[in-house]
């Protein structure tokens, strides 16, 4: 089997960079009472749990948005769920300190 000139084994390009991090895949229908942990947490609050998703300003569209509650302090933060997604700022579950 041949490969595409510029590419390696593991499917990196010619200059061997990495892959971007994966997206968290989030589905919005699954998310109420979803566990979750800030990748850098603030005021001490790293693992959040999805308490409500916010209805849509438009009857009949997705959601766009959830209160995720503070384990630590109970403090309600609301946030966009694409805003979950992103890797570098939320790792699903909730994650030990290494």
């Amino acid at each position: 089997m041949t490969r595409p000139v510029g590419t390696s084994a593991a499917g990196q390009g010619a200059g061997g960079a990495a892959a971007p991090p994966r997206r968290n895949r989030v589905d919005p229908k699954k998310l109420l009472l979803g566990k979750w942990t800030a990748v850098v947490p603030r005021d001490r609050e790293k693992h959040f749990l999805v308490v409500k998703v916010l209805d849509p300003e438009v009857a009949g569209e997705a959601p766009t948005r959830v209160q995720l509650e503070a384990v630590l302090s109970r403090r309600v933060l609301t946030i966009a769920w694409r805003e979950l997604e992103d890797p570098a700022a939320w790792t699903r579950g909730w994650v030990r300190a290494s």
